[in-house]
């Protein structure tokens, strides 16, 4: 484990010292690989057997999202916590009071979602200080992240943890890098594109390339990629996270203060102490989760409208609706009747591609 640290610390050195032009951009394209396979290094002790992710940290996904709380020691994720879910961590004025990870549901809009208090990182966690490498891989099982930085130190804090969740692939509030990356069995190295490249050239694509021992592949451009995304196309194993700066105890900071963090993108103010914007914090939470209710109706009776059935925006299909309520469903499907805004009159007749929105009502009928 020391030398893959040692390995990382030189690289970034040498990263640090290298000029950052078109000469060099084929050399820092190297390194940057270099550097991404020693991180992914770093965490495959965590996924051989045994061991596992460490005490407390093995919890097991429950509800209909997962959210993370993420942050330095005595930011007040704790008192977060138990307040928006009424579960007890531990909250103490000292730092590193919470060394295990808590989880809390908070029941909200009839969805269930799992809040987890991760211990507090410390700079260097991707490389393994502190608890710092459990604390990321359960982060990066999160749907979305909440990074609480406290309202009088500064945005630095922001920054360092970024940086320790970018190093281990947790790309916040980011899209997939907008390229195609095919390995072939002959035919050497092709590069295309759709667009100017600024930072890309078939010489830097060669060389991460053959840093993966990838001598054949195509590949093509849609945007004007970086080093960086080539290497999460490759390595494949990036989360691409929504992500939330809560940006606690602003009782203590003046409104001009106030005012500047208003100007960053993300962001939401709150005092967990004194209950303040809660209420917009769960607000934001529900829309960064982008999470689908629909209701179900019993043949002849009224819909449920206490239990939704909770669907990701992204796969939201009657057929997604079905294998949420039980495997075997959609064996039996014969077609749905919907309700609400997916439909073009009410009730619709639809089969199981159909595209269902939010608050939308469905009835399934079964092969007799």
């Amino acid at each position: 484990m020391a030398t893959v640290m040692q390995k990382i610390k030189d690289i970034e050195d040498e990263m640090a010292k290298t000029q950052k032009n078109k000469a060099t951009a084929h050399h820092l394209g190297l390194l940057k690989a270099k550097l991404a396979k020693l991180r992914r290094e770093l965490l495959t002790p965590m996924s051989k057997g045994g061991g596992g992710a460490g005490e407390g940290f093995d919890v097991t996904k429950s509800g209909d999202a997962r959210v993370g709380l993420v942050g330095f020691p005595s930011v007040g994720k704790s008192t977060l916590l138990n307040k928006l879910t009424g579960t007890f961590s531990e909250v103490a004025s000292y730092e590193f009071t919470t060394l295990t990870c808590i989880p809390g549901v908070i029941m909200y809009r009839g969805a269930k979602i799992q809040l987890l208090d991760l211990p507090g990182i410390i700079e260097g966690a991707k490389d393994g200080k502190g608890r710092g490498r459990q604390v990321i891989s359960t982060a990066r099982t999160c749907n979305c992240i909440l990074i609480v930085l406290d309202a009088i130190k500064p945005i630095t804090h922001k920054r360092l943890i970024e940086k320790e969740l970018e190093g281990f692939g947790i790309r916040l509030n980011k899209e997939p890098p907008n390229m195609t990356f095919r390995k072939k069995e002959k035919g050497g190295i092709n590069l295309t594109s759709t667009v100017t490249n600024t930072h890309l050239d078939l010489d830097t694509v060669k060389a991460i390339c053959s840093e993966y021992r990838i001598h054949n592949a195509d590949v093509h451009l849609r945007y004007d990629a970086t080093a960086d995304d080539l290497i999460d196309v490759i390595e494949g194993s990036r989360v691409y996270t929504p992500c939330i700066y809560v940006v606690n105890k602003i009782d203590q900071i003046t409104m001009e203060e106030l005012e500047i963090l208003d100007k960053l993108p993300h962001y939401c103010p709150i005092s967990a102490h004194l209950e303040w914007n809660l209420d917009g914090l769960l607000e934001k939470i529900w829309e960064y989760l982008s999470l689908t209710r629909i209701y179900t109706k019993p043949k002849g009776m009224n819909p449920d409208y206490d239990d939704p059935v909770i669907l990701s925006s992204k796969r939201r299909t009657v057929e997604d609706f079905c294998d949420r309520i039980h495997k075997d469903m959609v064996k039996q499907f014969k077609y749905a009747l919907v309700w609400g805004s997916s439909a073009k009159h009410k009730p619709q007749r639809v089969g199981k591609e159909h595209e269902l929105e939010d608050e939308d009502v469905v009835q399934i009928i079964k092969k007799v």
